[in-house]
Order: C-alpha cells, then structure tokens, then sequence
C-alpha cells in the first residue's frame, strides 16, 4: 500500500509492506533500477548510498528495542531520494511511519515549521534522519544507564543477575558498535560534499545540515565505544569479585576440613572396638575430651595468625 503526502511539488511516499504492484510502479513510474528495486525486496543489507542522474538511493540501519524492551534489534530504511520527492520503502524503523503520519497531521492544520521542512526533498530527508538521530540517542543514553546501573550494583547484587545484565548489555552494545561503524563511511558522504543533493547552495547550503548529523552520528559512536570499553572493564572486574569470593569460600572449608581431620582421627581411632587402657577410668572421657578442644583451638590459633601474614 502507498501512502502519498503532497505538498506543492513535493512528495512523500511511503510504502510499508511493499506488494509486487508496488515495485512495478517504482520501476515503470519512476524508473529507478532493476538492483535497487531488487534490494528492496531483500533484506540484511550493508549500508550504502547509490548515485544516480536524477536520483539517489539510501539503505541505512537504526536500532530500536524488542517487544520484551530487552534486546536491541537492527532495522533497514530504505530510502529513494530525488529531486521533487522521498520515497520510503518496506517495514522501515518505527519513526519514519509515526513521523509520515505527524507531517500529514501538520500539514492539514498548516503548521509553519512543517510547511518549512516540506520546502525541498533535501530538507524533508534532513529531517527524517534527524528525527531518527534523536531517536537513536535516547537509545544509546539508555545502553549507557545500564552500563552505569551494572557498576552500581555489581557490588550489591547477586552474581546470576549481574552475569544476566552484564550478557545483555554486552550483546547490545556489540551490536550498536557494529551497525554504526560501516555507516560512519556513508555519513561522512554527505557532509564532505561527495552527495550534492538537489537544493541549490545559493539558497540553502545543506552542507551544515548534514554535518549537524555527522556530529550527531559520531558522538553516539563515541560514546558505544566507551560503553564497550567499560563493560569490559566491568566484566573483568566482576570475574575478579567472583574469584576472589570463590577463593575465601574455599579457605574456609579447607581451615574446616583441616581442623577436623585430626579431630575425626583421634575420635575414629578411640571408636575402634578393642580395649584400650586406662579408658576404665571415668576421667579419662574428659581428658581426650579436653586434648581435642586443645587441639581444635591451637589449630584456629595458626590458621589466623597464617592469614594475618
């Protein structure tokens, strides 16, 4: 299905879940080529931009969060860009569709500052990215709270949950570190000038614009290495915790063990069923007894005085 927002010369399209007819009018009305359309189709794409003569084509990558808000997941916007319009193609990242729908709701009640943005295809696709931009740092600051969550509480907390949150994290962040670093390259296209667009610079030099975003981008970037850095550190550091908790567990035990054992001796050797002398003498329980809270004793006495070396 193809939703169409029209506003003087300019046009957005956007097509959601694409059918057969819907690429047969991309190809046949706006004869754009066969491997574009047929990247369309597809899906798990590398980001690129393809550069045509009256056109361009834009497959870019946005996280967003699972059903369960757990998990980050990757989505493909897909993006045909001319010179009077923007097509949006496929299941895109959830703000283009929330975005269509709040232009088409502005327009109709004459928002200036949409009347604005709808001006050029080049700053309408501006403000697509730059929305999708805000979005995905109010992603990357949530990854970072988690990060400083898991520092708060790696000391608090018990080790299964820890493990749990430092796992996800981790996974997230590895994600967010993958999906950023290629499209870094196709960023850097426009804010070098390698992407022209189509608005004349005499009247709008989108060359800022772009690097408005470029900033936006590489920050964000910045900031997932950090939290990679830092997670890594927190893992390390918590792996530490858990040897070092393992370790005075396994003391204790081997003190105990190690008290007992001659204490079990000694009992176990008197336990033998042969007689024994003196063990007719009624004191002679308390002296054994008493030989064995000695031996206990001194033993305790050496383990702590080991310790404190």
């Amino acid at each position: 299905m193809i939703e169409t927002i029209q506003f003087k010369a300019l046009r957005w399209l956007d097509i959601t879940n694409p059918s057969e007819s819907d690429y047969g009018v991309l190809l046949n009305e706006f004869h754009f080529h066969p491997l574009d359309i047929e990247d369309c189709r597809s899906v798990n794409q590398r980001p690129k931009i393809d550069e045509y003569d009256d056109y361009y084509f834009l497959i870019l990558h946005f996280p967003y969060f699972d059903k369960g808000n757990k998990f980050i997941r990757i989505r493909e916007v897909k993006i045909f860009w001319g010179r009077d319009y923007i097509i949006t193609v496929g299941k895109a990242h959830w703000v283009v569709k929330k975005f269509f729908d709040e232009i088409q709701d502005d327009l109709a009640d004459g928002d200036e500052d949409t009347i604005a943005m709808m001006s050029t295809s080049d700053q309408l696709l501006y403000n697509i990215l730059n929305r999708l931009m805000l979005e995905t740092n109010t992603l990357v600051q949530r990854v970072g709270a988690e990060v400083d969550l898991i520092n708060y509480d790696i000391f608090n907390r018990r080790a299964r949950s820890i493990i749990e949150q430092i796992s996800v994290t981790r996974r997230n962040v590895i994600l967010l570190n993958t999906t950023f670093r290629p499209q870094l390259r196709v960023l850097h296209m426009f804010e070098s000038g390698g992407i022209k667009g189509f608005v004349d610079p005499e009247l709008i030099d989108m060359e800022d614009y772009w690097g408005n975003i470029l900033d936006q981008y590489q920050k964000m970037f910045d900031s997932i290495e950090d939290f990679g850095e830092l997670i890594e550190g927190l893992s390390h550091t918590f792996d530490s915790l858990l040897t070092n908790r393992t370790n005075d567990i396994m003391r204790v035990l081997t003190y105990f063990n190690t008290i007992m054992l001659p204490l079990t001796l000694v009992t176990g050797f008197f336990g033998m069923n042969v007689d024994f002398p003196f063990l007719a003498n009624t004191t002679a329980f308390w002296v054994i007894l008493g030989a064995l809270v000695f031996l206990m004793v001194l033993l305790i006495f050496y383990f702590r005085r080991m310790t404190r070396r």
